[in-house]
């Protein structure tokens, strides 16, 4: 095991800020066409499957590298959760996707990462340890592919890394989307990319709540999230895994694993949802206010900064598409 170091840094290329409006552009024209499809919403991650509220409890008696910003301290907050598939479409859960658990810490204040104040703390996971793609270029590359079609990604692939590279490409991505989901209650989720702990630097992982979940999951995703809430709470751990050094726990690298035997998980904090209202008027209006609101990484405080070439892409890319749907 290595102890965490404060000697990470970005790499920030000279036409990024060129890049990423474009990126932005190319979202923003993808979201027009979807809305015009299925009403306004997100970019990505347009299909809400669940949204719940939630307990988020920092801990007492955490190592020193640990107690910086949301983290500082041992407390209780509200947390607004939002469930859902990655996809640019609104489409059955049985479809295979990545899934999304965004939540919002609430009842923060402090320095924020955008400037002025920051009144929550944000964290956007998926069930993936890394992305698919080093850096943003490649995955919004891929995009836009995608969006042509199952031949076209295949000819993205073929263009980039020869036949039968390309053919490799396709099949291992089309796997790691493809693994079995078994709910949202018994899977891990991950940022992929790190952010800022104080100094440090860290990656996050929450620890799923349950340890078996269902083979049929995603035949209804929120049907069996609320079976697993009627046999009681749902309590996941939120860890931090810390960078070490560049080679092993890259900051600017986003499809490069970190060895847990060298930078282990750190449990900080608990999310436990415990009985609620899932039908209903209260439902309804929680459900609205995950729907209008921005879940963002860098709704952040400032010491919890994203960090990363992916990161400092959705700085940009996700307020395009919060300004496309008039998010509040």
């Amino acid at each position: 095991m290595r102890e965490p170091s404060r000697e990470w840094k970005e790499q920030v290329a000279p036409d990024e800020e060129a890049r990423f409006r474009a990126y932005a552009e190319f979202f923003k024209g993808l979201q027009e066409r979807k809305n015009a499809r299925y009403g306004t919403g997100r970019a990505l991650h347009r299909k809400g499957v669940l949204s719940l509220e939630g307990e988020f409890e920092v801990l007492d008696a955490l190592p020193a590298h640990a107690r910086h910003g949301l983290f500082a301290k041992p407390g209780k907050h509200r947390a607004l959760i939002r469930l859902s598939n990655g996809s640019q479409n609104v489409q059955r859960d049985a479809v295979n996707d990545i899934r999304g658990f965004s939540f919002k810490v609430q009842g923060v204040e402090g320095p924020g990462a955008l400037g002025g104040t920051a009144t929550s703390q944000d964290f956007t996971l998926i069930q993936m340890e890394t992305f698919s793609f080093p850096d943003a270029a490649q995955f919004v590359e891929f995009v836009k592919a995608a969006t042509k079609g199952p031949a076209a990604i295949i000819g993205h692939f073929v263009k980039q890394q020869g036949l039968f590279g390309g053919l490799k490409r396709v099949m291992a991505l089309t796997k790691s989307v493809g693994r079995p989901f078994t709910g949202f209650a018994s899977e891990d989720f991950y940022s992929a990319a790190p952010i800022a702990v104080g100094p440090y630097a860290a990656k996050v992982r929450l620890k799923r709540a349950r340890s078996e979940g269902s083979p049929s999951a995603k035949e209804d995703l929120a049907g069996e999230l609320k079976q697993q809430l009627a046999k009681g709470p749902l309590t996941w751990e939120l860890q931090l895994q810390f960078f070490v050094d560049d080679a092993l726990t890259p900051i600017e690298r986003a499809n490069v694993p970190w060895p847990q035997e060298e930078s282990p998980y750190v449990t900080v904090a608990r999310l436990t949802v415990g009985p609620q209202p899932l039908e209903g008027e209260a439902a309804a209006k929680r459900n609205e206010e995950a729907e209008k609101g921005k879940f963002d990484p860098w709704n952040a405080l400032a010491e919890h900064r994203p960090l990363g070439d992916v990161m400092r892409a959705r700085k940009v890319t996700y307020y395009a598409s919060q300004q496309g749907r008039g998010a509040a």
